[in-house]
């Protein structure tokens, strides 16, 4: 049989309800998963490790490095990984894995659930289940299985807080979807050989969502408070105020400081085209970044790592790391990368 490790962080499947405020907690809920669910020992030889006990709301950088480390320094001892994880940021660490871990030839998936384990009406054994089932298979990326599909982890994002299909991978298909059987798609990544771990990383970057009545000068603050790294989440195919209160400035300001602003959409579907309007010209023109289809959670953590590595010459740094794809997380258009 296959060997896995599943590594508990927390998250809502493992939590229950908190004795003193009667919310979820992470520590209320210690149950053994493989006694709750005999039927994972049938799909693998299980071993089980606690390495957090968070709400992902608390989960951090330093936790993503603690976390792939712990995967990376167990690649050769088992055939896949499974990681219990909150849903709120499952895409950042996804996202976050992916690009950490950059030689993998066996399935690193996460997973988790809007119902707690213990709960009458939960997704958390199926979750779990498919979850044990899909790293089994060999599929050599980082990914989030949740209700019966397995997307590429620096894809996914965050879509419903209420249904049981709570992600969605707009630019990318699934990688695997689970009905009868497993159907594994075409795109999925090559095997590649296991590198060494850079856990490198530069925390103090910032997201920031373009909207109507957007001070710069706020912005402007922000670059003085020692900010590495801007993702600019703008309109559509990546427009941004021009005329009042225009954003421009504050890129070429940005500039000036060796601060890259990468830009992403605010649109779930469709990609960055900083030729398609004015203000997207312009923002190209002062030194904006394209991140064509990304998640702001990829665009994000990659801009992190890619800060990390090289923190000497930031913009040209973010240049390279957007101009070709690490992990499958960008559709370049024709004569990109």
């Amino acid at each position: 049989m296959k060997r896995l490790l599943l590594v508990h962080t927390g998250g809502t499947l493992m939590m229950g309800q908190s004795t003193e405020s009667g919310a979820l907690s992470p520590d209320a809920y210690k149950r053994d998963l493989l006694a709750e669910l005999p039927v994972l020992k049938q799909l693998a030889e299980i071993e089980t490790t606690f390495l957090f006990k968070l709400d992902s709301a608390d989960m951090q950088p330093e936790h993503w490095i603690e976390l792939g480390r712990k995967v990376h320094d167990n690649l050769s001892r088992y055939d896949g990984f499974v990681i219990v994880h909150g849903t709120d940021t499952m895409g950042y660490t996804a996202s976050a894995l992916a690009f950490l871990l950059s030689g993998l030839d066996r399935s690193v998936v996460l997973t988790g659930a809007q119902k707690p384990l213990n709960a009458i009406r939960t997704d958390a054994r199926t979750n779990l289940v498919d979850a044990c089932h899909v790293a089994t298979l060999g599929i050599p990326e980082v990914g989030v299985v949740f209700n019966s599909r397995f997307f590429r982890g620096c894809r996914v994002t965050k879509l419903d807080a209420w249904s049981m299909n709570a992600f969605g991978s707009p630019s990318c298909p699934p990688l695997a979807e689970l009905g009868l059987g497993v159907q594994v798609e075409k795109h999925v990544l090559a095997a590649r050989s296991h590198a060494p771990y850079d856990d490198r990383l530069e925390p103090r970057v910032l997201a920031v969502r373009t909207f109507p009545g957007l001070d710069p000068k706020l912005l402007i603050g922000a670059l003085g408070s020692g900010v590495r790294g801007v993702v600019l989440e703008g309109f559509g195919a990546g427009n941004v105020p021009r005329l009042q209160r225009s954003l421009i400035p504050v890129i070429e300001h940005a500039r000036g400081l060796d601060v890259p602003v990468v830009i992403v959409s605010q649109c779930p579907r469709g990609a960055v085209d900083l030729s398609a309007y004015e203000g997207g010209v312009a923002a190209h023109g002062a030194g904006a970044i394209s991140a064509y289809d990304m998640t702001t959670e990829a665009a994000l953590t990659k801009l992190m790592i890619a800060l990390g590595r090289a923190p000497e010459a930031r913009i040209q740094a973010a240049q390279d790391a957007f101009s070709h794809a690490w992990a499958g997380e960008v559709s370049l258009p024709s004569g990109v990368g």
